[in-house]
């Protein structure tokens, strides 16, 4: 019976579809102590483009921790834009911020890319780089919000802000290390305890 079976096996061990299989679960893991495990993606392979739609050169960022925050113009937390300009111009040897307008928590940003820009010029003095707007809760979310969302690609956090300036922490190596929620000062310990 022994014998039947082991046949079976190595009958089953060389079809081509079960190599493929096999084949592809090994491109998509990878071996660590204690198993297999999921590939992360990286945040150096995603994409995201400027207020202006020139690319942001990611990978550029590399060796600095990144704040992400979605922004808006009309919204209670919007004087944190002082408190973010006041981080970076503080922190920026060590700190990039990007400002990803929103306008999905209630319609607080909708304003024209120039509008935006100006509106964070005059009233705050924004020197830190501003994305093109994201969408985080309307569909289609963009593939940087799905990154910063799932497990599966950041390695851990499954939270998506639930109002305007929440803040991610990405480290030196691309690594989703926190998330803050709207209320966590941008000059707060709990931030700068990070840099």
């Amino acid at each position: 019976m022994t014998a039947v079976y082991f046949n079976l096996v190595l009958r089953l061990f060389f079809q081509p579809a079960f190599l493929i299989i096999i084949i592809f679960s090994f491109l998509n893991s990878s071996l660590i102590a204690g198993g297999l495990i999921k590939m992360e993606r990286s945040f150096y392979d995603l994409s995201i483009n400027d207020i202006n739609g020139k690319k942001i050169d990611l990978l550029s960022l590399k060796g600095k921790k990144v704040m992400l925050v979605n922004v808006a113009s009309r919204c209670g937390y919007t004087s944190q834009y002082a408190d973010l300009q006041e981080l970076y111009k503080n922190y920026s040897n060590k700190l990039e911020i990007i400002g990803i307008p929103c306008n999905d928590f209630g319609r607080q940003e909708p304003g024209t890319p120039d509008e935006i820009k100006s509106f964070c010029k005059l009233n705050y003095g924004v020197t830190f780089p501003l994305a093109e707007k994201q969408k985080i809760k309307s569909n289609p979310v963009s593939e940087l919000y799905k990154w910063l969302s799932d497990p599966d690609l950041n390695g851990w956090n499954s939270s998506l802000p639930s109002w305007n300036f929440c803040k991610y922490i990405i480290d030196e190596e691309g690594n989703l290390i926190q998330f803050f929620k709207s209320g966590v000062d941008p000059n707060g310990k709990e931030i700068l305890e990070l840099l």
